[in-house]
């Protein structure tokens, strides 16, 4: 069982940064892969970025790449995410994920337990 609460989120004018974090309990969680996911008003939960167990392979949804980046510290039980040049499209409930195996993934089905979510407002 791993628990997971994220924290970090709030409002930010567009061009702005924040960075969330996700603390998760368990003893496992050094040995699985974690993601971001995010959701709009009236749009489905979309894939966001995703780390490895030991943080050497990342991927991240296109519309992210470069401006945001997932890392983790296994000694804290943490995991981030790195936001840079925010824009207004960024907007949305920012839910981490653990998986239950060490490998990356980018579909919601391929992850076990989730956050409750934290909101994140880009304004223009």
């Amino acid at each position: 069982q791993v628990q997971l609460v994220e924290s970090g989120g709030g409002l930010v004018q567009a061009g702005g940064s924040l960075r969330l974090s996700c603390a998760a309990s368990g003893r496992t969680f050094s040995s699985i892969a974690m993601g971001w996911f995010r959701q709009a008003p009236g749009k489905e939960r979309e894939f966001v970025a995703t780390i490895d167990w030991r943080g050497d392979s990342t991927s991240y949804t296109d519309s992210v790449k470069g401006r945001f980046t997932i890392s983790r510290d296994n000694a804290k039980n943490t995991v981030y995410l790195q936001m840079n040049s925010l824009k207004p499209e960024d907007t949305a409930v920012y839910s981490c994920a653990a998986r239950s195996g060490p490998l990356i993934a980018i579909t919601r089905n391929e992850y076990l337990y989730w956050g409750q979510g934290t909101q994140v407002t880009v304004s223009s």
